[in-house]
């Protein structure tokens, strides 16, 4: 792609991966368009243009379509046929539709990964509930049982610890409507994440390994750099850049991976765009993953993905109640030194919801974690 004629971004989807890479999109200097399925986005708010309407609906397709270049996308809950149709219209679209195929579909995700020689934890489709109890003969209990798409945050996950769990597992993930597929679960010592940047010239940058810690399901922390040793660290970054190869990203890809306790490292999942396990890169990188996903969608050369600090932690801030969103602890917060805080614009607060992250950096991981726990204990959403 020419730069020189400033194209056009499109984003498919509203939320705040897409506002965050509009924020990133504004130094490139180029005109951005929101294709929203609801008014009043947190990205539509921000961006020249917001389109509101379902991606599948043709005539707003179609409106999106006409007023961009390049469709990038928030998200791998698009269905792989909108790609297509953007792609069949002239428009270049990254992640392209081969890519969003494979990875929104965790059973092809996985089978492509094991094609590739890439280690994952057990996994089999799930036809029929005979099935799980099947492989749990093989495998043992606890198994994790997961929709095959659409699923974030532990949303479409549930665990079996033993058949008794069956019936109210498929229930609640909607069976036999959703295709289901199930995994051998890992007893893994931490569970980390490497983001790749990668363009459509093979060029490729890596992040610092980091650590995620989850609380019911939800990133609750990023530690960067994670805590393992060097050989660990060396080995999933070895597994991360072979992964993104292998599904072909364009921008950034966030591959996440557990550790066992004897070493060994396992992929986990891919998603096709930015990633909350990248977020603290905004402050603590010298280049942003958003940024760099945009240099990887506009074929423009990767930026140094560095740490501009010693270390860094990542807070992400959720709705501690419903109701309109009254933000409150923000001066106090950020009255702690090297806290960066960064809210969503949404502008409805539910318990759990992600509204906003902060990210600390310092000299020391416990010092810089304290201080990042401080700084989200006084902010209420």
């Amino acid at each position: 792609m020419d730069f020189a004629q400033f194209p056009r971004l499109g984003i498919l989807g509203g939320g705040q991966l897409a506002r965050m890479t509009l924020q990133a999109a504004v130094s490139f200097g180029i005109d951005t368009v929101v294709l929203a399925e609801a008014p009043d986005s947190p990205a539509g708010r921000l961006a020249q243009h917001e389109i509101v309407g379902a991606w599948h609906d043709q005539q707003i397709l179609r409106r999106f379509a006409d007023a961009v270049d390049v469709v990038t996308l928030e998200n791998e809950f698009v269905d792989e046929r909108v790609l297509i149709q953007l792609a069949e219209w002239g428009k270049l679209v990254r992640p392209g539709p081969h890519v969003l195929g494979t990875i929104q579909d965790k059973l092809r995700q996985k089978q492509k990964l094991v094609n590739h020689a890439l280690p994952v934890p057990d996994f089999a489709a799930v036809e029929h509930p005979d099935d799980i109890l099947h492989y749990a003969a093989h495998w043992g209990w606890p198994l994790i049982l997961k929709a095959r798409r659409n699923g974030y945050d532990g949303y479409g996950n549930a665990t079996l610890q033993s058949a008794a769990d069956i019936p109210g597992a498929l229930d609640r993930l909607d069976w036999p409507t959703r295709q289901l597929m199930v995994e051998r679960a890992v007893p893994f010592a931490c569970e980390i994440a490497v983001l790749i940047a990668r363009n459509d010239k093979g060029q490729m940058v890596t992040y610092p390994v980091v650590e995620t810690i989850q609380r019911q399901h939800i990133c609750h922390i990023v530690r960067a750099p994670a805590a393992i040793d060097a050989h660990t660290a060396e080995q999933a970054t070895r597994i991360a850049q072979a992964a993104v190869a292998a599904v072909q990203g364009i921008g950034i890809t966030a591959v996440e991976l557990f550790v066992t306790p004897e070493h060994a490292v396992l992929i986990n999942e891919l998603a096709p765009r930015p990633h909350n396990s990248g977020h603290f890169s905004i402050d603590a990188c010298v280049t942003s993953q958003f940024e760099n996903h945009l240099r990887g969608v506009l074929g423009l050369p990767l930026g140094d993905p560095g740490l501009r600090a010693p270390a860094a932690v990542m807070v992400n801030l959720l709705g501690s109640r419903n109701g309109k969103l009254l933000p409150q602890g923000v001066e106090q917060a950020l009255g702690l030194v090297d806290v960066h805080l960064h809210l969503y614009g949404k502008r409805e607060t539910r318990i759990g919801r992600k509204l906003g992250h902060l990210t600390a950096l310092g000299s020391s991981m416990e010092e810089t974690e304290l201080r990042a726990r401080s700084a989200s204990d006084m902010i209420k959403l």
